[in-house]
């Protein structure tokens, strides 16, 4: 079993998957990042394709929630075009995913401690006995 120090130690960032990130922002809707692939002395590396990740939020009773997506484009101005319908179906990723979350918690089941009470009498799982 690793320790907690062990895991400590293997932090480390991979210079061969380094990104330069830039955000881009309409300040009204959400952002824009376009991740740069770069080489470990900062250069740019065109063996590998530049990232759009599209971030925007929406607000619930317990605040706001953030949803994230990925943006698959050749520029930012082709982006931007896709941003609006990819966070809605994001959006709506997400409000399916909380409606199924929320169905699962009401329908857990609880099973006391001592288990299910054999068929036709009480269980005698607690901690208090009858005489």
């Amino acid at each position: 079993m690793a320790t907690k120090s062990d895991s400590i130690n293997d932090i480390k960032v991979d210079s061969k998957a380094l990104y330069l990130e830039e955000v881009f922002t309409d300040r009204r809707i959400g952002t824009i990042r376009r991740l740069t692939p770069v080489q470990g002395d900062g250069e740019r590396d065109t063996a590998r394709a530049v990232l759009y990740i599209g971030e925007t939020q929406v607000m619930t009773p317990a605040g706001a929630l953030p949803i994230g997506f990925e943006i698959g484009a050749g520029s930012l101005e082709e982006a931007a075009d896709k941003f609006g319908q990819l966070a809605k179906d994001a959006i709506e990723r997400t409000v399916k995913e909380l409606q199924e979350l929320r169905r699962q918690a009401a329908s857990s089941i609880v099973i006391p401690q001592g288990g299910l009470p054999p068929a036709g009498g009480m269980g005698g799982g607690g901690k208090i006995q009858m005489p």
